[in-house]
């Protein structure tokens, strides 16, 4: 019976059709990147004092520097206090600006926002400062409790239903979600509404990954996921301009959002999984799809592999599977723990682009920047040296690089920033391996299941890694120091996986169980002097 990867070579590993359904891929991850990362802006801080009017009801002529003089304490460092405030008092405004105040407490009528430069944002709004700071951290966290429930939905949907459908389920969630989010009033509704958006980016990030994995050929395929995943760096420098030109929370939620809804337009043109439909039994769809892809591709696929392909027959699997097969189950494991890192440090180090002493849009462009050689680099590193090497390398200079952070002494901004671009550069290439390896590392009928699952390890450092930056109140280093240390482990259980480059990819469980290691199959040929197995069927029990 032939193999799927066999058909696709006659189809074409990389013609027309692929190249066509990447394109449409691309604009998906490009606004992706909005969704994601669009709360850096829409939560920028803004200079704030409390609200001292009572004094106005005394002296309605003060100017505002002496009203601020008067009513707000100052730091050691000469500045005005954001959370204190002098304690009200009836007394004449000769005697407080003679005696002037001494007690003090916290804000009690509210805040007083610089808005020269930055109109409204959700800090503005929502007053979400001070004791209420981390509400903002908090928010961030709960969107990616969203993508953790959308990879736990998505993941196994994914293979139940097929992923063309929960792609388009994905992007209603994120048009509908998303417009609904700018035009909240409660700042705990729009939590609720970014937690759905979250849940459809996850549809999104997963399934997209699936076609491109299960369409195109092994030899191309690495070059194809990444060009995905610079469309998204390209989203993160275009939200950086976005952001600066729009200084209006709503109106850049609006924006970032709207656009999406375009992307209803795959409705009629966005592919199912050929091979996917063949492990469910849908044999004539799948055909009718290789056809098509044929055509396009200006190919001729034979009648015998097509007749060959009725006779495949439908097969069935679940998360549990990953568990029971002692293979799969190592797998999961340490990719789990491998995207679990690599998130951490990723949005850690995203969601943290203000506090590095550069201004906010510059650093968020240069991390946008900075991810597009990244991938690129990424994309060579795979097909030179192979998938687990790349993995390992890449979350091991990321370590490395936020470890380092914590010997820079606060006040070198530039130096900080130079490390954390480090760090970003190698944990978006480490991102794009991440996507490659996980889709090699499952078979089809698992496929969506076992991402799923490794997604949702991510989702749970991304959840955490806005909460890891509020322990820099106990001590600076910490932070880092988290970022640093979780990276390096995961790299060297890398080492324990199977390599997978060049190789066609599994489609049913039976063929990850019970398998030699690649290193060892070869070893075990050159021991016996025999010659190492070329044929494709041979090479697809190969790890």
């Amino acid at each position: 019976m032939t193999d799927f990867g066999e058909v696709l070579k006659n189809v074409g590993e990389f013609g027309r059709f692929q190249k066509c359904l990447v394109f449409m891929l691309c604009f998906l991850s490009f606004f992706n990147a909005f969704h994601m990362f669009g709360q850096v802006f829409l939560e920028i801080s803004v200079p704030h004092h409390c609200n001292t009017n009572w004094i106005l009801q005394i002296s309605p002529n003060l100017t505002e520097d002496i009203q601020l003089n008067l009513t707000i304490p100052q730091n050691e460092r000469g500045i005005y206090e954001q959370c204190r405030m002098y304690t009200p008092v009836d007394w004449d405004i000769e005697y407080i600006e003679r005696y002037g105040l001494n007690d003090t407490e916290d804000c009690q009528d509210g805040w007083v926002y610089d808005t020269s430069q930055q109109k409204s944002t959700l800090v503005t709004e929502f007053d979400l400062v001070c004791h209420r700071k981390d509400q903002t951290e908090l928010c961030q966290s709960i969107f990616m409790l969203g993508i953790l429930i959308g990879s736990l939905i998505f993941g196994s949907l994914g293979d139940r239903i097929g992923r063309r459908p929960v792609l388009l389920i994905s992007i209603l969630f994120m048009v509908a979600f998303g417009l609904g989010a700018a035009f909240v009033t409660e700042f705990y509704a729009f939590i609720v509404l970014r937690c759905f958006v979250g849940i459809g980016t996850a549809g999104i990030m997963l399934n997209n990954l699936a076609l491109v994995a299960e369409w195109v050929g092994p030899s191309q395929r690495a070059y194809a996921t990444i060009t995905v995943h610079v469309c998204f760096a390209i989203g993160l420098m275009a939200l950086a301009g976005t952001g600066y030109a729009i200084r209006n929370w709503r109106l850049l939620q609006i924006v970032c959002s709207a656009p999406t809804a375009i992307l209803a337009l795959y409705i009629w043109f966005l592919p199912e999984s050929a091979r996917w439909l063949l492990t469910k039994g849908k044999n004539e769809k799948a055909k009718d799809l290789l056809q098509k892809a044929a055509r396009m591709n200006k190919r001729e696929i034979s009648e015998d592999i097509l007749q060959q392909l009725q006779e495949k027959k439908p097969q069935s699997g679940n998360m549990i599977d990953l568990f029971r097969i002692p293979t799969l189950r190592k797998r999961a494991l340490i990719g789990c723990l491998v995207w679990f890192a690599n998130s951490l440090v990723y949005y850690g180090l995203s969601m943290n682009v203000g506090s590095f002493g550069l201004d906010i849009y510059l650093t968020q462009l240069i991390f946008g920047a900075v991810e597009i050689p990244a991938r690129l680099g990424a994309m060579f590193a795979v097909q030179l040296i192979g998938r687990r090497l790349s993995q390992s390398l890449y979350l091991l200079l990321g370590g490395t690089a936020c470890l380092l952070i914590t010997a820079i002494p606060k006040g070198l901004s530039i130096g900080v920033t130079v490390l954390a671009v480090i760090g970003k550069f190698a944990t978006a290439s480490s991102y794009s391996v991440c996507y490659i390896y996980a889709a090699e590392l499952f078979p089809t009928i698992l496929r969506q299941n076992g991402v799923g699952l490794c997604s949702m390890s991510a989702r749970l450092g991304g959840i955490i890694a806005p909460l890891v930056i509020l322990l820099d109140r106990y001590h600076p280093a910490i932070p880092m120091a988290i970022y640093g240390s979780v990276p390096i482990i995961g790299g060297l259980l890398c080492f324990l996986l199977p390599e997978t480059k060049g190789r066609e990819l599994e489609d049913l469980k039976s063929q990850a169980n019970n398998i030699p290691r690649s290193d060892s199959l070869t070893k075990n040929h050159i021991l016996n002097d025999s010659p190492v197995l070329h044929t494709e069927q041979e090479k697809s029990t190969w790890f």
